[in-house]
Formats: C-alpha cells, structure tokens, sequence
C-alpha cells in the first residue's frame, strides 16, 4: 500500500510539473481565447502528463423560496503527448458531489500546423458556452439560459472528423462526423421546456443508427473581434426495435452565429441559434411528448472592466438580455405553451482576483409570454476557478 502511495505521489508530482508549463490562456481577447482542451493541447511539453482542471461553487436565492448552495461541478483535465503528433485529451466531471461524467475523451493526430484529425468524445461546436464553458471565460454566476434549453450544454457526442486553423485567411475549422441525439433516453423524451436537452447521449452506451453532422467556422481576421458561424444536421437515434416505425425519431438541422468582441475596457458578446425540427407531429403522437418544430433564442451582452488596465485584477459589470424559445413553432395538434418563451434580464459584476479566479454575483430577472405567469427573480452568487 504505501508504494502505492509513492507511486500515486510521483505520477501527480510529474504532472503537476508538466502542468506549470502550459500557456496562460485566460485572456479576454477573443482573438486568443482558447478552452481548456486547447490549452492541453497547445502545452509547451515535448511528451508526457498535463494536468488540470476548472469548477465552481454556486449560490442561488429565487425569490420568496429557500437558497441553494452547491458545489455545481469538478472538473479535473489530463492529456498526454504520446509524440508531436499524437495527443490525448480527457475531462472527468463530478456535478454536484455525486455524479460523475467523462466530458471529453479524444485522440488527435496531427498531419501539419493546419489539419487536426481527432476521434472520441467530443464537444459538438455550436454557439460559444458549449466549447469555451470554464468559469473564468463567460459573465453571470450561471452560463446564459439560452446555452442549457436551446445548445443543450454541455454537449458531447462520440464521433470523428478534423479541426485546425488557417492564419493566412484568419480562419478555425472544425468538422465532425457523431451520434446524434437519443429520440427516447430511457424514460425521457424530447421536448417542452428543455427542448433537445434530454436526448444527450454524452457516450453512454449510446445508441447510433444515423450518422450526424457538425461543423463550425471562427474568424478573427478583424482586430478585436471573433465571428463563428456553426451548423448541425442529422436525425435522433432510435432503438433497433422502433427505428422503422413512424415517429421513432426526428430531423434536426440548427445554425449557430455567435460574436465576440473587446477593445481596451470593453467586451461585448452575441449569439443567436434556431433549431429546425422535422416529424414532430409523428414523434409526439407516438411518445406522448411536446416537442416543437423550431427551437429559438438569442442574447446581447455588454461588459465593462471597472478598474485600470494595468491592474492585473478586472472587474466586469455587465448586464446580458435574452429571448429563447422551445415552442418558436409547432406541428400538429400540440398547442403552443407560452411559457416557454421567455426572456432575462441578468445584471452583475465578475471579479477576476487572479488569473484563473473569479468571484461572481449578478440578479436576474425573468418572465414569459404566459398570462399570469408567476416567474421568480434570482439572485446568484459564485466562486470560479481554472488552472
């Protein structure tokens, strides 16, 4: 046993020391942000172990109801480098101290400075919490509403295809090839407030009979700025039983336009997503469910740093508006719920201590279309890392 300790203590040494090495990568430039599988994998080590990790630790106070506190996720990041052309990238996530998650698992080969193969599990590229999510990298004590109903963040499928940059034209690609969305998820079907959230496989024994496609181009040809234009298209996955029969499954095609923009003190971010879903009508006759035809949402936000810039501290305030919608449209006889049309208002400050250290607080405030909705305001509060 205890040169099993040894063991364990020198891995994690080396590690750790491999580690220390990787870039800062926490700059509020889009034009150089990067997440943290990027940062593994752009380490300055020849061969061997990174480590990382990133987590936060929420509070949040509804209106009129009791708070909760919690320890929202762990997250604790390996990669090695088998040579200069192979790597490999893992996140392994505890949420809420009691489930555990693989969040990315893949292997890229590189064939030059341009052209990345990889293969695994992977984060499907749409919109920007789902790729840049690590809590130092996006304003407000939660990612935006519109990143867990719309883009079901986080999102990961298993699958193959090839990424890379392009500087002469100022350009990142990323193309994939995955399993697509679970059209029943053990007793969970798709639809109402959650839209496409329920049918995240995210690689557990994940059922696949269509091939899905994702793919996502950055520009950042213009100083201070980041454009990303993302699609998807595919079908939900059935089980082999019910795959031929009507309403077994539904087409997806969603399109993602996102911005990123800083200058000096100032930060602005956007995005906006619409889902397209085909045979609603079957699928929610077949699975007692209420899934619209078209998914939608978008959000503006604005920041400011409150100190100079030659403080090595920042402090953001920001305030961020969003529209989203899981029933922008529907099939059939499935009514429209007005209730799931709903907006924010999210007003806070971001307090980044150390590079790698935020302390958050914002208020929001929420309503929807519904008559006489009874919405609860929020007050949030947390604590962030990355490393």
């Amino acid at each position: 046993m205890n040169k099993i300790k040894v063991l364990l203590f020198t891995v994690l040494f080396a590690a750790v020391s491999y580690a220390q090495t990787a870039p800062d990568s926490l700059s509020m430039n889009p034009q150089t942000q990067i997440n943290a599988a990027q940062r593994i994998l752009t380490g300055n080590i020849n061969t061997g172990v990174t480590v990382g990790g990133y987590g936060e630790v929420l509070y949040n106070q509804p209106e009129g109801d009791n708070g909760e506190i919690d320890v929202q996720r762990l997250v604790l990041l390996f990669g090695y480098k088998f040579n200069e052309r192979v790597q490999f990238v893992t996140e392994v996530e505890l949420e809420h101290v009691e489930e555990v998650f693989v969040e990315q698992a893949f292997v890229q080969y590189s064939l030059n400075d341009k052209v990345n193969l990889r293969a695994g599990l992977m984060l499907v590229p749409m919109g920007i919490v789902n790729e840049y999510h690590e809590p130092t990298t996006f304003n407000g004590v939660e990612r935006p509403s519109i990143d867990a109903s719309i883009v079901p963040s986080t999102w990961r499928e298993i699958g193959f295809g090839v990424s890379g940059r392009l500087d002469e034209i100022s350009m990142r690609y990323q193309a994939y090839v995955m399993n697509g969305f679970a059209s029943v998820n053990g007793t969970k079907v798709l639809g109402g407030s959650n839209g496409l959230r329920n049918g995240r496989q995210k690689g557990i024994r994940s059922t696949v009979n269509k091939p899905t496609f994702s793919a996502k181009l950055d520009h950042y040809g213009i100083q201070g700025l980041r454009l990303g234009l993302a699609g998807y298209v595919g079908r939900t996955q059935a089980e082999d039983d019910v795959d031929a029969l009507d309403g077994s499954d539904v087409g997806v095609a969603m399109i993602g336009l996102d911005a990123r923009y800083a200058f000096q003190r100032f930060t602005a971010r956007g995005q906006f997503i619409n889902a397209s879903i085909s045979d609603t009508e079957a699928y929610n006759d077949r699975n007692n469910a209420e899934l619209g035809s078209a998914l939608q949402g978008w959000y503006l936000e604005a920041g400011y740093n409150l100190l100079p810039q030659t403080k090595k501290q920042r402090l953001f305030a920001f305030a961020r508006y969003e529209d989203y919608d899981t029933h922008a449209s529907v099939d059939g006889d499935l009514l429209r719920n007005l209730a799931y049309d709903r907006n924010e208002w999210t007003f806070g400050l971001s307090y980044h201590i150390a590079p790698g250290a935020v302390v958050k607080a914002d208020y929001q405030i929420k309503d929807n279309a519904a008559v006489n909705s009874d919405v609860k305001n929020q007050l949030n509060f947390g604590v962030g890392v990355w490393f």
